[in-house]
């Protein structure tokens, strides 16, 4: 075999091998699910557990999914589904503060975070948040993508509103009339 045979054999491996890598982009790209990228929000971080129960959009029911939570018993809900490991949420404090301080008296609050309770609780105390109940949940469990994110749970359980990612001030005003609105 020459060397003419041998420099045409990798010039043909050499073609196969890039139309598979064009190949394989144009499959991701055209039938591969978009990803969602929120802005001012962390990728909830992937821990083992119950496989994921669905998005937590307006209208899905978070009843069986975080337990020790009485709904009818609360009446409205703000589920807050924020990380100790996320910066974002670390950055909203001064928000949640203020949410306790202007609706805590009319609806209960409830953090939702992958790491354990006492943690949890340690961060919130240091943060100065005060929550009715802190759960210990994976955020796939309540079908949470990113955190932050609030949820605003009715009395059977299900979400009526959701708010994703580092709220502006103009949207936290907007979160804070919603919520007034009772």
């Amino acid at each position: 075999m020459g060397v003419r045979d041998k420099l045409d054999i990798a010039a043909n491996v050499a073609t196969v091998g890039v139309a598979v890598l064009v190949s394989a982009a144009l499959i991701k790209l055209y039938f591969a699910p978009p990803s969602r990228s929120v802005p001012g929000a962390r990728p909830a971080a992937a821990s083992p557990g119950p496989q994921p129960q669905g998005e937590a959009v307006v209208g899905a029911s978070l009843k069986d999914r975080i337990p020790g939570v009485d709904w009818r018993k609360n009446g409205r809900t703000l589920v807050l589904a924020i990380s100790t490991q996320c910066h974002f949420c670390r950055d909203s404090a001064p928000f949640y503060r203020e949410l306790h301080d202007q609706v805590g008296k009319v609806l209960r609050t409830v953090a939702v975070l992958p790491q354990p309770v006492g943690e949890s609780t340690k961060f919130l105390e240091s943060e100065g948040i005060r929550l009715d109940q802190v759960k210990q949940l994976p955020m796939e469990n309540i079908g949470v993508e990113a955190t932050p994110t609030l949820l605003l749970v009715n009395k059977a359980g299900v979400v009526t509103n959701a708010w994703v990612g580092e709220l502006q001030s103009d949207q936290q005003e907007q979160v804070l009339a919603d919520l007034r609105k009772g």
